[in-house]
């Protein structure tokens, strides 16, 4: 069993040397690259103001996190969340910079995991192209919709369909086998089949499309394999 964590983070800006804070982050659990549901998510009061250039990304304003509890006060439950699981990270460099400095200042153990940067995964996928969250979403027609400010776990949630459609889409399922049972020396074995889909991806294909494929088809040789399909 593969455990994954796709992780999001919003800031008050750019870099915590000069005093930027963390203010959310979210989490999904991935197991064997399969969403399990399991997800972590909270806000942290930053103790400072909100710049209105961060407020302008994902709407966080002071009045909303005043009452959220500090980082130093959610650290172990995000500590012990993401266990020892590796971390996939749009722009890795800037989220673990930010929350290896928010646990050094609460006097935690730094994150020590194994890290998958979907930026450079991305990078080498498709060299030359834009490689943001938004452009990967367009590429791989996932609905980003619901984006219309940045927020860390809906970020996750996003990422992780992107991941899995960086890592060969679809066909990673095709490595899982159906669910059966085994014995070997009294010890039962089991292997889960790929959770599919819960909404099938609609065709590419429009009516016009398949019609005028069709009619080409059965013109063919009846001996033709399409043409006994469709015949």
């Amino acid at each position: 069993m593969k455990r994954e964590i796709v992780l999001d983070t919003e800031t008050t800006g750019l870099n915590p040397a000069t005093g930027d804070r963390l203010v959310e982050i979210g989490c999904v659990e991935l197991i064997n690259h399969i969403p399990t549901g399991n997800n972590y998510h909270v806000y942290c009061n930053p103790e400072r103001d909100m710049p209105e250039e961060a407020f302008r990304v994902h709407g966080l304003g002071n009045e909303f996190l005043a009452d959220k509890p500090l980082f130093q006060d959610v650290a172990d439950d995000f500590l012990e969340f993401v266990a020892d699981s590796v971390l996939v990270i749009h722009n890795a460099p800037f989220d673990m910079g930010f929350l290896q400095a928010e646990l050094e200042w609460a006097k935690k153990r730094r994150l020590e995991n194994e890290v998958i940067d979907t930026v450079m995964l991305a990078r080498k996928k498709h060299p030359g192209a834009r490689v943001n969250l938004d452009a990967l979403c367009r590429h791989y027609g996932i609905d980003n919709t619901r984006r219309t400010l940045h927020g860390a776990l809906l970020d996750s949630e996003i990422l992780a369909e992107v991941y899995l459609e960086l890592l060969g889409g679809r066909q990673v399922g095709l490595s899982l086998a159906a669910q059966t049972e085994s014995q070997n020396e009294g010890v039962t074995i089991k292997k889960e089949a790929a959770r599919q889909r819960p909404t099938p991806l609609p065709s590419r294909l429009t009516q016009d499309q398949i019609q005028r494929h069709k009619d080409f088809v059965l013109q063919m040789n009846e001996e033709a394999l399409w043409a006994k399909y469709w015949r």
